[in-house]
């Protein structure tokens, strides 16, 4: 049995994760009450038979404070019993959201003729930061559109059976850093190619930067370090079942140390682990 609370921020796509969980075979439910979660799942996760094997729930600010409290107790008491619970919730920055609310036109469940919908953004986050807190997964969707968020979730959710999947992202801090990031690593200490002119509007995946990058004796020792650091990390994760494990790479824009190091890593690894994806977070072309 599975059961997955979908959440978040009303306008960061939890409509989108809940349609593609429903076509990955999870019976859904959007938009209920928090309080009766508890006898949902009780019906549906355990339940005697195999009706609904995968559950997927979403919930949204529509719940009194007190009942947005009662979630986070119910999922650690749900993971005491051996039922698989995760927990996802979707963000988004303000001006993502107040954009998205604009182009659609559709009302914010919390804005009335005392709220403005920038103010609802702000109660909102206040109301469900009980499930934040709780959250197993987290999503900033401010950069993403339709097709990307429901990859990631395909990528997280299905990733091949019996096998750990391995997401190596590479971000620019000054863009943040994601937010479902089961690692960070930090690779601004490494030469930057952004000063050679030349090599400023090319990426790391440009085979005149990987130049640049592999004559620096840095940038091996970085990458073995982190290598020999994620092998013993792997090792752990797959003891513990654990299906899916995001490291992620920074620098400063994104474009030129994390992108190598990120492909380097990814290279590695492939030769042990079949299931190896990459995600260039601040790459138009990612």
């Amino acid at each position: 049995m599975r059961l997955i609370v979908v959440s978040g921020l009303s306008g960061s796509g939890k409509s989108v994760a809940l349609h593609t969980l429903e076509d990955l075979d999870f019976y859904c439910v959007d938009n209920i009450p928090a309080a009766l979660l508890k006898p949902l799942v009780a019906h549906t996760v355990r339940g005697s038979d195999d009706v609904y094997p995968r559950t997927a729930v979403g919930l949204d600010a529509r719940n009194r404070p007190r009942e947005i409290e009662t979630v986070p107790v119910l999922v650690r008491e749900l993971k005491r019993g051996g039922i698989a619970c995760d927990v996802l919730y979707l963000h988004a920055q303000d001006e993502v959201i107040l954009k998205r609310y604009a182009e659609t036109r559709r009302k914010h469940p919390l804005v009335d003729a005392s709220m403005s919908l920038r103010e609802a953004i702000a109660a909102e986050r206040r109301l469900l930061e009980p499930i934040t807190m709780a959250a197993d997964w987290i999503v900033d969707t401010s950069a993403m559109g339709v097709h990307d968020l429901r990859d990631r979730i395909r990528e997280r959710i299905d990733p091949q059976q019996g096998r750990l999947s391995l997401l190596f992202v590479s971000f620019g801090y000054k863009y943040g850093i994601p937010g479902d990031a089961d690692f960070v690593f930090d690779v601004r200490s490494l030469p930057n190619p952004y000063w050679d002119q030349a090599l400023r509007p090319l990426s790391g995946r440009d085979a005149a930067v990987e130049e640049f990058l592999g004559r620096q004796p840095g940038v091996g020792r970085m990458i073995d370090a982190l290598g020999a650091f994620l092998d013993e990390r792997i090792a752990e994760f797959t003891q513990v079942n654990r299906s899916y494990l995001t490291v992620a790479v920074g620098c400063t824009g994104g474009q030129h140390r994390s992108v190598y190091v990120v492909e380097r890593l990814a290279a590695r690894f492939r030769a042990a682990h079949p299931r190896v994806l990459t995600r260039h977070a601040s790459l138009r072309d990612a």
